[in-house]
């Protein structure tokens, strides 16, 4: 199945998107400030990651809280639970790891949910910035930890990216 790859200049940095014919299957950040390279496999498709990325720009103007997009993440059947469980967390709140570990009923498999959440293939779409500690406090994040502060106050209507 063809892979198709776009870059989008984001106010997070520039982010490597990537899809098949059943959906988005990647948002990858930038690694050491440089936008990640496409596998060479890949197509360059500005206008078949056009939804995609309109959404996501819409997003970081705060003017889209819920995204509408096909997703095709690639994972373990537990991954797929705690990403589909990622999805339900409302735009502008915030939940604990444990807490997804109850959501997924699995109350005991907090750092396995933690693991997941790392793993998130689709990270904004696939809210996984949503989840906190259980001190309150913000943990790892694939983007790093300033960019989920970025997409929280933004959620919050504390800061605006464009």
């Amino acid at each position: 199945m063809m892979v198709y790859c776009s870059h989008l200049k984001s106010p997070i940095g520039t982010l490597l998107l990537s899809a098949n014919e059943t959906g988005l299957r990647e948002i990858n950040f930038p690694k050491n400030g440089c936008p990640t390279t496409p596998d060479p496999d890949w197509r360059n498709d500005d206008f078949a990651l056009g939804e995609p990325i309109r959404q996501l720009l819409a997003y970081f103007a705060g003017d889209l809280e819920d995204f509408n997009l096909p997703l095709a993440p690639e994972g373990t059947r537990f991954q797929q639970d705690v990403w589909s469980e990622l999805l339900k967390i409302p735009y502008g709140e915030k939940i604990s790891y444990g807490e997804l570990a109850r959501r997924i009923g699995n109350p005991k498999a907090s750092r396995a949910v933690g693991l997941a959440n790392g793993s998130n293939p689709i990270p904004i779409i696939i809210p996984c910035h949503r989840v906190i500690g259980s001190n309150g406090k913000l943990t790892g994040y694939g983007g790093g930890l300033p960019i989920k502060e970025k997409l929280l106050g933004l959620e919050k209507r504390q800061l605006r990216l464009l």
